[in-house]
C-alpha cells in the first residue's frame, strides 16, 4: 500500500511522538527530500551544510543542504561510523526501526492515512511546489525520471483532500 501525504498538523504530531533520533531522521527528510535509506547511510563526514550523495536507489548524484541548527543536533548524536548509528555502532539505524516508530506515532494519533517514512518525502515535494511553483524543479530535486511520478508527489495534498471529500460524501 502506498504511503500518503500528511497535513502540517499531522507532521507535527508524528514528529512529537517519535524517538529523538528518529525525529531527527524524519526532519532531515523534510528538509532535503532524501529517501530514508540515503539519510541512514550518511556518515559523519557527510554532515555539512551542503554536500553531494549518490542515491542508493537510482545511483544518481544529488545535492542536499541541512539547516545549521539541524546539522548541530545531528552531530551531537552522531556515531564514529554513522550519522545515525544503530544499537550496534558498527551499523547504521535500520529503515525498519524508523518505519516502525513512524507507524507507532501515526497510530497513536489515529491518523486515517497510511503513514510511513516516505510520507515525509511527499510533504517535502508539496512544500517545494508551493514555494517555487515549478514542477520541473521538484522533479530535479527528487531525482525522478518521470514528471508524472513527481506530479503524484507534488500534488499529494490535493489528492488527500479529494479522498477526504469523497469519504464525507459517502
Amino acid at each position: 500500500m502506498t504511503t500518503e501525504y500528511l497535513l502540517q498538523k499531522e507532521v507535527d504530531r508524528v514528529l512529537a511522538a517519535l524517538m529523538p533520533q528518529n525525529q531527527l531522521i524524519m526532519r532531515v527528510i523534510l528538509h532535503t527530500g532524501l529517501r530514508i535509506s540515503d539519510v541512514l547511510a550518511m556518515k559523519p563526514e557527510d554532515l555539512k551544510l551542503s554536500g553531494w550523495i549518490v542515491e542508493q536507489k537510482t545511483g544518481k548524484r544529488r545535492r542536499y543542504g541541512l539547516p545549521k541548527q539541524l546539522l548541530g543536533e545531528i552531530r551531537v548524536q552522531s556515531g564514529e561510523k554513522w550519522a545515525f548509528p544503530g544499537r550496534n555502532p558498527n551499523f547504521h539505524k535500520t529503515r525498519q526501526a524508523v518505519w516502525a516508530d513512524v507507524k507507532r506515532a501515526a497510530t497513536a494519533f489515529r491518523l486515517p492515512q497510511n503513514v510511513g517514512t516516505h510520507s515525509f518525502r511527499k510533504v517535502y515535494a508539496v512544500d517545494m511546489l508551493k514555494r517555487y511553483g515549478d514542477i520541473e524543479r521538484v522533479q530535479r530535486n527528487l531525482n525522478h525520471g518521470s514528471p508524472s511520478v513527481t506530479a503524484i508527489y507534488a500534488m499529494a495534498d490535493i489528492l488527500l483532500e479529494r479522498k477526504k471529500a469523497a469519504k464525507r460524501k459517502v
